[in-house]
């Protein structure tokens, strides 16, 4: 007789291992009747697999729970495994007992539902195939990540998220009462990363940033998860490479798991083009390409989408813009000594559109230089004065980059908007579930 607590096999195991016999759990994905018969699609977090049910081969009771239970009701299921060319994966179970867990109510989610509908539902959407295949990508992605980085020699570190004072411009920040005294949640962990490279020399926090952007487009997120390596001895150049090896390998890791790509359309080959070099031009150069396109760009100007976009349309491979104007980048990036207007730093530009996934830069390790330049910038320096001690003490020439996660899993999974890339998205005008 099935307990709840019967012991089970993984539905992509008996479908790989083609067992005789098996007993499996999960939740109802699709159901229907037909003389005498009921079938069902379960599922688990590995696959799916059609059950078949005959009411002449179970007890009345059972039939009669399975025949009132909703989509999404939870199941234990033993059977006859047999194959069916018919049937999804080509492997179905012949139902001779099962146990309905929880039939619970209607479930609520149908076919053709609006993107709002299924955000304000969002904590029960994420049962479905394609979110279930998204969110076994992000796993997979953190995953590679920290494995390349690992394997490069670099320590994680975990850097606070509430600070006193911003990481890049200290605009956007989200304010918060931290017991009577004003502070906000982190924009970036780089400042505390760069504190530890004096100890460890090559570190990366993974965390989560927040930017109280008022944006609306389809790639940004109120809260994001962050990765920002920093590196000692580093230079921009040095640190380009680092980025391009690690895309790379996210790349080729991410291109083994068929199973998603094929939920997406994602093409195997196209994950495994993505080997370093990658393009790189500079932002004068960018600025022109721009213009040719009809774009009008003068110089100085930030850009958004439609840049981006017209950069990258053509490309198979990200591609780098470096050396972009001073005016717009953050305080602490390293002045370029060949031409003064600009900075040593660079942003990766993900192919077709996806906008960027890496920030990048050589950082100003001389104290007077980074003192100058905040009070050119008319900052609050004694709210950084802990960053600028750093520079007092041993100081080094370092690199490092932030790499957006969300965009990385948009950009390589082909998704339309950055909210299907985390589970719970924060953007402008959603903070629930």
């Amino acid at each position: 007789m099935l307990k709840i607590n019967s012991t089970c096999t993984e539905i992509k195991k008996v479908i790989k291992e083609n067992k005789s016999v098996a007993t499996i759990r999960g939740w109802i994905y699709r159901k229907r009747s037909s003389g005498g018969k009921i079938f069902i699609i379960l599922r688990d977090r590995t696959a799916t697999i059609q059950c078949v049910i005959d009411k002449n081969k179970i007890g009345q009771d059972e039939w009669n729970d399975i025949d009132k239970a909703y989509m999404e009701s939870s199941v234990i299921i033993r059977g006859i495994v047999k194959k069916d060319e018919r049937a999804p994966n080509g492997v179905e179970l012949e139902v001779a007992e099962l146990l309905v867990v929880h039939s619970g109510e209607q479930f609520p989610i149908t076919e053709y539902q609006s993107p709002e509908f299924l955000l304000d539902v969002r904590h029960l959407w994420l049962r479905s195939q394609r979110m279930i295949a998204a969110m076994k990508a992000r796993t997979y992605i953190f995953k590679y990540a920290r494995e390349f980085l690992d394997k490069q020699g670099f320590f994680e570190i975990t850097p606070p998220l509430i600070t006193i004072a911003g990481g890049e411009t200290g605009a956007n920040l989200f304010e918060i009462d931290y017991f009577g005294q004003k502070a906000y949640l982190t924009e970036s962990s780089q400042l505390y990363a760069e504190a530890m490279i004096y100890s460890l020399e090559k570190v990366y926090s993974f965390a989560p940033s927040y930017r109280a952007e008022k944006s609306r487009t389809i790639k940004h997120l109120a809260e994001y998860w962050h990765l920002e390596p920093e590196m000692a001895y580093y230079d921009n150049k040095k640190s380009m490479r680092l980025q391009e090896r690690l895309v790379s390998h996210i790349a080729k890791r991410l291109s083994y798991n068929e199973d998603i790509l094929k939920v997406f359309g994602v093409n195997q080959d196209d994950l495994l083009m993505i080997k370093p070099p990658f393009k790189r031009i500079s932002y004068e150069r960018a600025i022109e390409l721009l213009n040719e396109k009809g774009l009008k760009r003068e110089w100085g100007a930030d850009f958004g989408i439609e840049d981006e976009r017209a950069l990258t349309e053509n490309e198979d491979k990200p591609l780098f813009v470096y050396n972009w104007p001073k005016e717009i980048k953050a305080f602490y990036m390293k002045e370029n000594p060949d031409d003064k207007r600009t900075v040593l730093c660079a942003d990766m530009l993900a192919p077709h559109g996806h906008g960027e996934i890496i920030g990048g830069s050589e950082r100003e390790w001389r104290l007077e230089e980074l003192v100058q330049r905040m009070k050119e910038l008319n900052m609050d320096i004694e709210k950084y004065s802990w960053y600028v001690d750093l520079r007092k003490y041993g100081s080094v020439p370092h690199s490092g980059f932030g790499m957006g996660i969300e965009r990385i899993i948009k950009w390589m999974l082909k998704l339309e908007h950055i909210r299907d890339a985390i589970p719970f998205p924060r953007v402008i005008n959603r903070v629930s579930p």
